[in-house]
C-alpha cells in the first residue's frame, strides 16, 4: 500500500469536518504547547499536521514560528487555502517523517497528534524517533498523541499500534525524558468516542 496515494484519496474525498480525527480547536495540545517556555520565539514543527487547526492556532496568537510536515498535498493545499494570505508565515514540507531529513536542532516543539500510532514497522518507529532526536534542540520538547491501549484497532482502513503511558514514552526513551502524560477522550465527527494517550517528553 502506498501511503501517499492512501492519503491523497482520504483528504480527496472527505471534507475537513468529516474526517474522524477533526477538532474544531486543538485545545489538549494548546494547553501543553502553553506549558513550554519561549512564546513567539519558540520553532514549532506540526508533525502530520496537514489540515488540522493547530497552525491556524499558532500563527493567530503568535506562540511561536510553525513548520508543518504531511504526507499528503491535498492536506497541506487546504490549510494553505483557509489560512490564505496568512499561509506565507508558515513552512510548508511535504514529505515523509521517517524519511525527510528536517535539521539538526531546528525545532524546540515537536508536536504530532495522530502519526506515531500510524508506524506499525518497529523500523518506521525507530527512523522517527531517531529524525526528532536529530530534529529536536537539546531540552526541547516533544507531544505527542496515539490511541490508548483501549482506543481504536484501525483508522482510516489502516492497522494502528495503541499505547498507554508508560510504553508510548518507552517507544522514545533512548533520546528523551518522560515530562507528563495523560488520557484524554476525542469525540468524533459522527458522535464516536476515540481514546487518546497524550506524553510530553523532553529531549535529553
Amino acid at each position: 500500500m502506498d501511503p501517499v496515494a492512501h492519503w491523497e484519496r482520504v483528504y480527496s474525498t472527505k471534507p475537513s469536518n468529516e474526517v474522524s480525527w477533526f477538532q474544531a480547536r486543538p485545545t489538549r495540545s494548546l494547553e501543553f504547547l502553553g506549558d513550554v517556555n519561549g512564546g513567539a520565539e519558540r520553532r514549532i514543527i506540526d508533525v502530520g499536521g496537514g489540515d488540522s487547526s493547530f497552525a491556524d492556532e499558532v500563527v493567530e496568537h503568535r506562540l511561536g514560528s510553525i513548520t508543518v510536515l504531511d504526507l499528503s498535498a491535498s492536506a497541506l493545499a487546504r490549510a494553505k487555502a483557509r489560512l490564505g494570505t496568512r499561509a506565507s508565515e508558515v513552512d510548508w514540507i511535504e514529505g515523509d517523517v521517517t524519511r525527510t531529513r528536517l535539521g539538526v536542532d531546528a525545532y524546540d516543539v515537536w508536536h504530532d497528534r495522530a502519526v506515531f500510532h500510524f508506524l506499525t514497522s518497529p523500523d518506521d518507529r525507530a527512523r522517527y524517533v531517531a529524525t526528532a532526536a536529530e530534529a529536536v534542540r537539546p531540552s526541547g520538547t516533544l507531544i505527542v498523541a496515539t490511541f490508548a491501549a483501549d482506543g481504536p484497532t484501525r483508522c482510516s482502513g489502516l492497522d494502528v499500534a495503541r499505547y498507554d503511558e508508560a510504553g508510548l514514552a518507552r517507544e522514545f526513551d533512548s533520546s528523551f525524558i518522560l515530562v507528563r502524560g495523560l488520557g484524554d477522550v476525542h469525540r468524533t465527527p459522527s458522535g464516536a468516542e476515540q481514546r487518546f494517550t497524550y506524553v510530553v517528553l523532553r529531549r535529553r
